[in-house]
């Protein structure tokens, strides 16, 4: 590439003495970021009710936004004239753009599915629109972001093997595609998507076809998607030793804790998922009990804090980075989520004031954004296993019949 790491690289810091979890970090042109991670979902360029400086705050590295939908508005040769997507939206750190094929087939049932590509209608107006790799490689090099992902097709998990090894094939074609298509490499990473669904044989075939592209990353896609997560668990196991140890791993939609432990022990390093914001919205908060659904009418006169275990603020060596000196001048012992009770959230949200919504979407990501903090230390620490268990106890997972995410 003539030069001495591709836009987007891994550096691997420590492997966990017990599971092979790995500890990280991803180089990236907007900054260094801690893995694993969980990377919050701005679909339209934005986190839904969390503004950018509340996102650096909470410690976001990594955010996600869509390709499909910044293509239909506001246009990304819109977001090019601006600058690309980090100036546009006000985002000075990594972004990573998926290709817009998950809303392509999960948005529209008017399509039509060739070698060249998709032709659907738009889920706003119902024009009629042509997405192919080499349109989706445009519009995410307009948009500029560290990361693109290459456009597959997302299928239903439990469809035939026939349909799956044609379908996963095309996909492996389409990301050659996107490679030759791909004009920016020297500032974007283009990563692979391995598909396959359930069947060993042809995870290991696309991961194979990926590898040897030499692509910068490799995500593991059409999981998360109704199979349960034992399932979920055997083809991770079977996937993640077919993709390069030096180079990063994401698994796509995944955003339950014990998902993401189980995601980090064999491998994983990036994780995303819309989970934590559009149950905020709702009204659920995730803490480290539990689920807490805060309409209920027994928080009406409940004057504790959402979570008394929740730090409001990202570690220090994580918001210098971010903030610079400026993090100097914020008080690491203030904690608005601890002096924030759970009768006036239950009270915002039965009055419909649209900052309940905010505070419980914010409060939610930070409590994914720490849990992967206290992960990273466990990986450090190789005391995994323990955290492993200490979740699925106080979380709740080892009660019969729990209610979780």
């Amino acid at each position: 590439m003539g030069q001495e790491h591709p836009a987007v690289w891994y550096e691997h810091l420590h492997t966990e003495k017990h599971t092979g979890a790995r500890r990280g970090r991803i180089h990236t042109p907007h900054g260094t970021f801690e893995t694993p991670m969980f990377m919050p979902v701005g679909t339209q360029g934005a986190v839904k009710g969390v503004g950018t400086r509340a996102l650096k705050e909470i410690g976001s590295q990594f955010i996600l936004s869509n390709t499909y939908h910044l293509w239909v508005r506001p246009g990304d040769e819109l977001i090019a004239e601006a600058g690309g997507l980090h100036k546009y939206m006000g985002w000075d750190q990594a972004i990573l753009t998926d290709s817009g094929g998950f809303q392509v087939f999960s948005l529209s049932d008017a399509r039509k599915l060739k070698e060249e590509g998709v032709t659907f209608q738009n889920h706003v107006n119902g024009d009629k629109m042509f997405l192919s790799p080499e349109v989706a490689m445009r519009i995410q090099n307009n948009l500029g972001s560290d990361v693109m992902m290459q456009l597959d097709e997302a299928i239903p998990y439990f469809e035939s093997f026939d349909y799956i090894k044609e379908s996963m094939q095309r996909s492996l074609r389409w990301a050659d595609r996107a490679q030759v298509a791909h004009r920016n490499p020297e500032k974007q990473a283009l990563f692979g998507i391995v598909q396959g669904a359930g069947f060993k044989a042809l995870r290991t075939e696309s991961a194979n076809g990926l590898v040897g592209m030499d692509l910068p990353g490799y995500a593991v896609g059409g999981l998360s998607v109704g199979e349960s997560k034992l399932e979920m668990n055997r083809v991770l196991d079977f996937t993640m030793p077919l993709l390069p140890e030096n180079k990063p791993r994401y698994l796509m939609g995944v955003a339950a804790p014990d998902s993401l432990i189980d995601g980090v022990i064999r491998g994983v390093d990036m994780f995303d998922s819309v989970l934590p914001t559009r149950i905020a919205r709702k009204g659920t908060l995730m803490t480290r009990y539990g689920r807490v659904v805060i309409k209920n009418s027994k928080y009406k006169n409940d004057f504790s804090p959402l979570d008394p275990d929740l730090s409001y603020y990202s570690p220090n060596h994580i918001r210098q980075a971010q903030f610079g000196n400026q993090a100097q001048f914020d008080n690491p012992d203030y904690n608005p989520f601890q002096n924030l009770t759970r009768s006036y959230l239950h009270h915002l949200f039965n009055a419909n004031e649209i900052l309940g919504a905010q505070l419980a979407s914010q409060h939610n990501l930070r409590f994914l954004l720490q849990f992967m903090e206290d992960m990273r230390t466990a990986i450090e620490n190789d005391e995994l296993l323990e955290f492993r268990a200490r979740v699925m106890e106080e979380y709740g997972y080892n009660k019969p019949n729990a209610r979780l995410f």
